[in-house]
């Protein structure tokens, strides 16, 4: 059964929030490494620190570190670093499983020192308090938080007994193919479409770009794909965005987030615009009908210049 585009755009919000994060098998060298260092991290509990670029796959590393250990069967928790508090992490004490805290370097100084005594617990002799194992991400490099007066620096070595490093997706361009097409079959699982074929333009330039915002906003292109099923729209941004970069004699340097926001607000707009027209502009049914508040509806009018048609 096919979506609407208006149930197709709900689908696509709700999956850019809450999408599982998935280890992906690879190809190129760098990855088989990364592989056979977490396999050998899986059986033992020394903290890691996974350091990656945005959307490098830092999530998913620590769900396959925990997936291959002994403690599968138990929780898997991931925190960000903004939101995690002591109270969190000391409710974690005594409830085993692995906990992922992303972005690290974000933790307030209370949450810190938790971190450093439930660190702690793991060389303290009791082997039968059941404590979490701690894996730790972060996208920026912690030396200069600790030199900063940042980051504890007790901390810092306590959790980078291991450090795992992932390389972006821009130098393991043959995994790219690999990871498409597994994006591509599990975008027309969860939207109930089949797989598309993609166009060799389309296919070349996921090969030929570098991909700033790396995995995730790979399976973000994706994804747009399969829910618009219109592989023009879905590409127009990404695209534009090539030719300007291909173009650019300056040195300026564009981001993939750029683009993609670009591609998202032109297929919005397109979207809202047949809700309104299929609705002879009842803006309240159109509301409902593309699952968003009628002030949310109001907002992206103005937004794209409609705010006053049809009123």
């Amino acid at each position: 059964m096919d979506l609407d585009r208006d149930e197709v755009m709900s689908v696509v919000e709700n999956a850019r929030n809450g999408g599982a994060r998935v280890w992906v098998e690879s190809v190129s060298a760098g990855m088989r490494t990364v592989e056979a260092v977490i396999r050998e991290l899986s059986q033992n509990d020394v903290p890691v620190l996974i350091v990656a670029e945005h959307g490098s796959g830092k999530a998913a590393a620590a769900g396959r570190i925990h997936a291959l250990s002994v403690r599968a069967a138990e929780p898997f928790r991931v925190y960000q670093g903004r939101e995690a508090s002591a109270e969190i992490l000391a409710a974690c004490d005594g409830q085993g499983g692995t906990v992922y805290l992303q972005e690290v370097a974000d933790l307030p100084g209370a949450v810190q020192k938790e971190l450093v005594r439930q660190i702690g617990l793991h060389g303290n002799g009791d082997t039968q308090r059941r404590v979490p194992r701690f894996i730790c991400g972060t996208s920026c490099e912690l030396e200069p938080e600790v030199k900063a007066g940042k980051f504890r620096e007790d901390l810092y070595y306590g959790i980078s007994g291991v450090c795992l490093r992932l390389p972006p997706l821009r130098q393991r361009k043959e995994d790219v193919p690999v990871l498409r097409d597994w994006f591509l079959s599990a975008a027309a699982r969860d939207f109930c479409r089949p797989v598309p074929a993609l166009s060799p333009e389309t296919q070349s330039f996921f090969l030929e770009y570098n991909w700033p915002g790396n995995i995730r906003e790979l399976k973000d292109a994706v994804r747009a794909i399969v829910a618009l099923g219109d592989e023009t729209l879905a590409m127009g941004g990404l695209r534009s965005l090539m030719r300007r970069v291909n173009h650019n004699g300056n040195g300026e340097k564009i981001s993939l987030k750029d683009a993609a926001r670009a591609a998202s607000r032109e297929a919005e707009r397109e979207i809202i615009l047949q809700v309104l027209t299929r609705t002879r502009w009842n803006r309240r049914r159109a509301a409902q009908e593309l699952q968003i508040s009628y002030k949310a509806l109001l907002y992206k009018l103005k937004q794209i210049g409609y705010e006053e048609y049809g009123a």
